[in-house]
């Protein structure tokens, strides 16, 4: 899963920092989210699927991974 922030959605609201420090952090120059590299680790995957849920902007974006297409012959 990866996850990200559509900046021109994000109004700073905080809320998935406080939720949910370990995967979001705020900028010191505006205080709106930021995600280190985006790629989460399988046991943040639930909470950041709840900030996601919880944003009032629905500024947080999730892609979810897709599993291999089993190939026939």
């Amino acid at each position: 899963m990866k996850v990200r922030i559509d900046e021109s959605r994000c109004q700073g609201h905080a809320l998935c920092n406080s939720s949910t420090p370990d995967i979001f952090r705020l900028r010191d120059e505006d205080g709106h989210a930021e995600v280190s590299d985006g790629t989460l680790a399988p046991a943040l995957e639930e909470k950041a699927r709840r900030a996601a849920l919880g944003c009032p902007e629905q500024a947080i974006l999730i892609e979810e991974d897709q599993a291999p297409t089993p190939r026939t012959r």
